[in-house]
């Protein structure tokens, strides 16, 4: 699933390309690409119909166009695969085009979700009043947003009794690092990924906030992270932060800091990849 950064460079395509434009006519041509959204597909395209769409909003890794007039949201769910496309009108359909939106003031472009997997989706949902689509109200505030306590993340740390990484990647404490933004951090800290979390002093965690924030921010300047063609901006072009890595894809090449080579554990699903050297495992008291 794409990670903060990615999903803010998607925003930031459908902000200029896409907000204040009046949805003409709304297109499922996948019903399972709005499962989310119970009232089923002809619901979801007739409620679009006429709503003029504002700003395309964030919080962490999920995605939402707010309907200017309504209370109510479009919430994009890219999964694996999914990607919202700003398209010429007369480009040929994408082999897994799944819903189609055309504008009356954009006749000459329109905005199309295409998902090969079909693990992501489109639905309608109430807002809250703080403008969120009321079924992501529990996701916590993304270390780039302004609004981000970062004394309240330090002491929620330390209540966790867990583990850094999994405390990263726990959208409820902090939302929008994943697991390849996680282990950067981590490796740019010097800090082992299963470092329980009681042990972080507020210095260190403010330095790991930083870290984090400055992954990010790097990942955003070339357009994430591309692995593959899945993932794309609403152009259809790959970010290039694959190539500036320094621990996520590494095993066995030499730690960019150290030499050392870099080493990959599983964990949880999935991978953690760091440096024996710079992050040293915590010690087991008995």
């Amino acid at each position: 699933m794409p990670e903060l950064p990615e999903v803010e460079v998607v925003r930031r395509g459908l902000e200029r390309w896409v907000a204040h434009r009046t949805v003409a006519e709304a297109e499922v041509l996948h019903p399972r690409a709005v499962r989310r959204h119970l009232a089923g597909a002809d619901d979801f395209a007739h409620r679009l119909k006429g709503h003029r769409i504002g700003v395309p909003s964030r919080r962490g890794k999920y995605l939402w166009l707010p309907l200017e007039d309504t209370d109510q949201s479009i919430l994009a769910h890219l999964g694996m695969s999914g990607q919202l496309l700003v398209q010429p009108h007369t480009a040929p359909d994408e082999k897994h085009l799944r819903v189609r939106v055309r504008f009356t003031d954009a006749l000459d472009t329109e905005l199309r979700f295409v998902d090969q997997r079909t693990f992501g989706g489109l639905s309608l949902h109430e807002n809250t009043p703080d403008g969120l689509p009321d079924v992501i109200a529990h996701i916590a505030r993304d270390p780039l947003d302004e609004l981000f306590d970062d004394e309240a993340f330090h002491q929620a740390l330390r209540r966790k009794r867990s583990t850094i990484k999994r405390a990263l990647l726990d959208q409820s404490l902090i939302s929008g690092v994943g697991n390849i933004y996680a282990d950067e951090a981590l490796w740019r800290a010097r800090i082992h990924y299963e470092r329980p979390t009681a042990t972080f002093t507020r210095p260190r965690t403010l330095m790991l906030l930083g870290h984090v924030r400055d992954v990010m921010n790097a990942a955003l300047a070339v357009g994430g992270t591309s692995f593959d063609s899945l993932y794309v901006n609403v152009n259809g072009e790959s970010g290039y932060f694959d190539r500036s890595l320094d621990a996520y894809g590494r095993e066995g090449l030499p730690c960019r800091r150290c030499g050392t080579p870099m080493r990959r554990r599983p964990w949880m699903n999935r991978s953690s990849y760091y440096c024996p050297k710079c992050q040293r495992p915590p010690r087991i008291t008995p």
